[in-house]
């Protein structure tokens, strides 16, 4: 072998250490900000309609970003785009701290989200690529390393409460920056895999001009928006469960930590039951565990129940977003950013709208939506998700 051959092959291994350090790093960062998001209500002095309507802003900038880094991405422009989205991003928290009034929060948090957006797209079509050029699954895995990031920004949130958020966007900021405008060449070096080798042909859910079907995407989307309403829902409404069963406010609190604790553990092995039994099998085992965990979880009412539903509404989600993603793929990182675009509409209506049924009914009643859609998940995606014959 022939040492330009070997640099190729270890290529895709570089790309997949590079894109787990963007996956993760991305997760601490919004950690970080969302648990220190009273903390800036209090500083800006931001009523809670303020709050709303700076969140909304992140939401609206994360979809311009998504959408616009669907249309920007193409193999040659990635490693740009990932590099610029995280940049971005660092930049992005750090000048968050420092928003004094709610019109300075309301432009920030655009330009925030709209970061979080393009990098979301680059680092989700790189990873495809990536997955193509190791021929084997490792989608999940890297997922897995977001929701590691997301554990660990927590944790850094809560152990530096006596810390001024200023000072923590600030550090954590320019942490994510510089790393990412230093790993620049590696990033332009390793986000190449997918041009080394050729990727892997597919017919099926294919229009006539060798694209993904319109219907095939918007249906990926749609069960995308499905699981990530349960997320949206475990991470607004699984404490306020447990609450409202009798539990105390740790452990009301430990019903999310399960739950995404589930969630990584599950990627982690996601990878492996992949390559084993593939993503129609294991998506469609894994949505009927979710349904029938947190439906049992429901009924029983009970505190314990309730903390091993979530858990095993976590577990049994865990890889349907990254098999969601990998399909997109198929059609290009335009068809990963309409996926992600439709997805992150479930995340953030499906709070409000659980909120809506429980004011209409009762909370558990209202929970059972993330069950029936996770039970849909379940039914659609063997179907979605197979892999046809080239």
């Amino acid at each position: 072998m022939t040492d330009i051959e070997a640099g190729t092959d270890a290529l895709p291994h570089h790309s997949r250490r590079l894109l787990t350090g963007y996956f993760a790093g991305l997760g601490i960062v919004m950690a970080v900000w969302g648990a220190r998001i009273p903390a800036v209500q209090i500083s800006a002095d931001v009523n809670t309609p303020g709050l709303a309507l700076v969140l909304l802003s992140a939401a609206l900038g994360m979809v311009a970003g998504l959408r616009a880094g669907g249309r920007l991405a193409r193999p040659a422009r990635l490693p740009a785009l990932l590099t610029g989205g995280a940049v971005g991003l660092g930049a992005g928290l750090a000048a968050l701290g420092f928003c004094d009034s709610l019109e300075s929060l309301l432009v920030v948090a655009f330009v925030f989200g709209a970061a979080h957006g393009v990098l979301d797209v680059a680092a989700n079509a790189s990873a495809v690529r990536c997955q193509d050029a190791h021929g084997r699954p490792i989608m999940a895995g890297l997922h897995a390393s977001y929701s590691l990031g997301a554990l660990a920004g927590a944790a850094l949130a809560a152990a530096t409460t006596s810390t001024s958020h200023t000072a923590l966007f600030a550090v954590v900021g320019a942490v994510a920056a510089t790393a990412a405008g230093a790993a620049t060449r590696l990033t332009r070096r390793a986000a190449a895999p997918g041009l080394r080798r050729e990727p892997r042909r597919h017919t099926g859910g294919l229009d006539g001009h060798g694209r993904l079907s319109r219907s095939r995407v918007w249906l990926l989307g749609l069960l995308a928006a499905a699981t990530l309403l349960g997320e949206g829902a475990a991470a607004d409404w699984a404490a306020v469960h447990l609450r409202d069963l009798g539990a105390t406010a740790a452990t009301g609190a430990a019903a999310y930590a399960a739950y995404s604790a589930a969630m990584a553990a599950g990627r982690l092995a996601g990878d492996r039951l992949t390559a084993r039994y593939g993503a129609p099998a294991v998506v469609r085992t894994g949505a009927a565990l979710a349904a029938l965990g947190l439906a049992t979880g429901l009924a029983a009412s009970t505190i314990a129940s309730a903390l091993l539903g979530w858990a095993a509404f976590g577990l049994g989600l865990s890889v349907t977003i990254p098999s969601l993603i990998t399909a997109a793929g198929i059609g290009g990182p335009r068809a990963v950013a309409t996926v992600a675009v439709t997805g992150y509409v479930g995340l953030l209506a499906g709070p409000a709208l659980i909120g809506a049924l429980a004011s209409a009914t009762t909370l558990p009643h209202a929970l059972l939506l993330p069950a029936l859609l996770a039970a849909t998940v379940a039914a659609l995606a063997p179907k979605t998700l197979e892999t046809p014959a080239p």
